[in-house]
C-alpha cells in the first residue's frame, strides 16, 4: 500500500497504515500530509496519532529521568547497582516480598515507575520483560507465621538482605527504597524515600516484588476462597476485614495485625 495518495484510502485502510507505521522515520510527514484530507475520521486518527506521540515522548523523558541516579553513580565507577524493594509490608495476610534487581544499560522502549502507579497487564509486562533482560534478579519472602514472631519491620530487612545476597552477581552499592539501611550487608547503600517513583532499578525491584506477592496470594486464594486473597491480596479492606470477622483468621493471617479487628 503506497502513501503516495490517501484520498483512495478508506478510513480503515488509513487507520493500519498508521499504526503499522508508528515509530518509523518519516512518520511525522505522513501525518502532515493527512492533514490536507478533509475527512472527519482521518482527522480523529491524525488527532489520536500526534496524542500517541506525545505520550511516547514524555514516557522517554520519564524514563530518562528515572535513569539519572543510576547514571550518577556508573559515572563514578560503580558497575554493579543493585535496586531493592518490598510488596506487602501493610496487608493483614500473606508474606512480605523482597526484590533484589540488577539492570543493564537504559532502554527507553521500556517504561519503569512505581508498581502501584502501573496497571496490572503493564505490570505484568515489565515484570516478564525484567525477568528476561535484567543481569541479575533475586526475590525473598517472609512469611505470616515469621512477622508473627518477629515483627514486620525486622521481616521485610532480612527478606532485602537474602535478596541480595541471593543474587547471581555481586552489586557494587544498593539502591534502597525508604529510609532504613539493611542489615549485614557490607556494600555502600544509598536510602531513597519513595525510590520506586524515582530511579529506573529500584521501581523494577518494585514491580518484581508486587508481581510474585500478587500471585501468591492468588495461589492462597484457591486454598482459602472464603478470604477472596485473589481480589484485594491480603490488604486490609472492609470486605477483608468483614469476612475476617465472619469467618476467623486462617493460617495465613498475620494475628500480630488482627488485634485490634478480632
Amino acid at each position: 500500500m503506497s502513501k503516495s495518495d490517501f484520498s483512495s484510502f478508506t478510513i480503515a485502510q488509513i487507520n493500519d497504515f498508521l499504526v503499522n507505521e508508528r515509530g518509523n522515520k518519516g512518520f511525522t510527514k505522513v501525518l502532515e500530509e493527512l492533514e490536507h484530507d478533509g475527512r472527519s475520521g482521518v482527522q480523529k486518527l491524525i488527532k489520536r496519532e500526534k496524542s500517541f506521540i506525545l505520550k511516547s515522548e514524555q514516557r522517554k523523558q520519564h524514563s530518562i529521568e528515572m535513569y539519572q541516579e543510576e547514571k550518577y553513580y556508573r559515572d563514578k565507577g560503580y558497575e554493579m547497582i543493585c535496586g531493592v524493594d518490598e510488596a506487602g509490608r501493610g496487608p493483614l495476610a500473606g508474606p512480605v516480598v523482597a526484590a533484589a534487581v540488577v539492570l543493564g544499560s537504559l532502554d527507553l522502549n521500556d517504561y519503569y515507575d512505581d508498581s502501584k502507579k502501573l496497571s496490572t497487564s503493564h505490570r505484568e509486562e515489565m515484570y516478564d520483560k525484567i525477568i528476561s533482560k535484567a543481569i541479575s534478579v533475586s526475590i525473598s519472602l517472609r512469611t505470616s507465621d515469621y512477622i508473627d514472631s518477629n515483627n514486620i519491620l525486622s521481616a521485610t530487612l532480612d527478606s532485602m538482605e537474602e535478596s541480595i545476597k541471593e543474587l547471581s552477581v555481586k552489586p557494587n552499592i544498593i539502591l534502597v527504597d525508604g529510609n532504613v539501611k539493611i542489615p549485614n550487608v557490607t556494600q555502600k547503600q544509598v536510602l531513597i524515600t519513595q525510590g520506586d517513583a524515582k530511579v529506573r532499578v529500584i521501581a523494577a525491584a518494585s514491580i518484581i516484588a508486587k508481581v510474585y506477592r500478587d500471585k501468591i496470594m492468588e495461589e492462597y486464594d484457591k486454598k482459602y476462597p472464603l478470604y477472596k486473597f485473589s481480589k484485594h491480596k491480603g490488604y486490609g479492606t472492609q470486605e477483608h476485614i468483614e469476612l475476617i470477622k465472619k469467618y476467623g483468621p486462617c493460617d495465613i493471617h498475620r494475628k500480630s495485625f488482627l488485634e485490634n479487628i478480632i
